[in-house]
């Protein structure tokens, strides 16, 4: 088989494996659950239900089968895009998240752009070597913003940007006027981690001896900067834009609960609330499926970017 499909093929199989992982323990964790959210949905005496029917509620939703059989009946169910039913509203699961993702998603691109452009700009910036406080303070800057709380930024800039400043309304916003500042509270915490990481590796790379011999040819710092040490130290910065959709997940719900956003985040909260599982495992499996999917895109985009792979590959040497 040729090395670059299979390569493609190794690292397909082991997304699978991870997802499988993922699936079986939070379904396992779910289960675990004290309390059983059909009997705090149907056994409220204002619902008027009798034992019977609340049985034949349960065995609807066939929470009172055998473990095994449920895990592989939801296996397939999920394998065929079947999520089952929301035991708080009735509603499919699938249509939940169908009508909450988009709302996601926008609020997660858009703030991964913002946080890559502004990790980009601190990263570059400091790396000048003229004006010697600025880029000090430029990299003293990530880690003062890596240590702000998602919530405590979309409060603080509720307070200050809306309500102090009336910039921006969070009171009945425009649809452009709502993502401003969830965006703005999603991106800071995200573009600190990728800027410290930028500028470790830029720094890094400005030491490596060809840079040197650029350097002697002539060539100006700006040149350097922009045409040989960006691409090279954009390797660890790729690795680290796939691991931190893990925060961006994390912080996307926060963000939606503090600004009242429809989204997955506030499906998430309210499915912990009323223990609604069908909903809290396709929330995981969802979320789980986004990381393993942007960490596979992320491998396979490194022979692009890095040759010394890219050669493996070719010659069937295994990275």
């Amino acid at each position: 088989m040729n090395p670059a499909a299979r390569y493609v093929l190794q690292r397909i199989g082991q997304a699978a494996v991870v997802l499988l992982i993922a699936f079986t323990g939070a379904f396992l964790l779910l289960q675990a659950l004290p309390g059983d959210a059909i009997m705090i949905k149907f056994e409220n005496p204002e619902l008027g239900l009798s034992p019977a029917q609340i049985a034949e509620v349960r065995e609807r939703f066939g929470v009172d089968t055998a473990l095994p059989v449920q895990f592989a009946h939801t296996l397939l169910g999920f394998l065929g895009g079947d999520f089952g039913y929301s035991i708080q509203t009735g509603t499919p699961v699938r249509q939940l998240l169908a009508e909450a993702l988009p709302n996601t998603l926008i609020l997660g691109g858009l703030a991964l752009l913002l946080a890559a452009a502004l990790a980009a700009g601190i990263a570059f910036a400091s790396s000048v070597p003229r004006f010697g406080w600025i880029r000090d303070a430029l990299r003293a800057l990530p880690p003062l913003i890596v240590s702000i709380p998602t919530f405590w930024l979309g409060i603080m800039l509720i307070q200050l940007v809306s309500f102090q400043l009336g910039w921006v309304k969070v009171i009945n916003p425009g649809p452009i006027e709502a993502l401003i500042l969830p965006v703005i509270t999603l991106a800071l915490p995200l573009s600190a981690p990728l800027a410290q990481i930028l500028i470790r590796s830029i720094d890094d790379v400005a030491a490596a001896p060809f840079i040197a011999v650029v350097r002697a040819k002539g060539a100006s710092p700006t040149w350097i900067l922009s045409r040989n040490i960006a691409k090279n130290a954009m390797l660890p910065t790729l690795t680290m834009a796939g691991i931190i959709l893990g925060d961006l997940i994390g912080g996307a719900v926060l963000t939606e609960t503090v600004f009242a956003r429809p989204g997955i985040g506030r499906i998430a909260e309210q499915s912990v609330s009323f223990q609604d599982t069908p909903v809290l495992l396709a929330v995981v499996v969802l979320t789980t499926t986004a990381f393993v999917t942007v960490n596979l895109v992320v491998d396979l985009l490194y022979p692009v970017f890095d040759p010394r792979l890219a050669s493996r590959l070719k010659t069937g040497v295994h990275a």
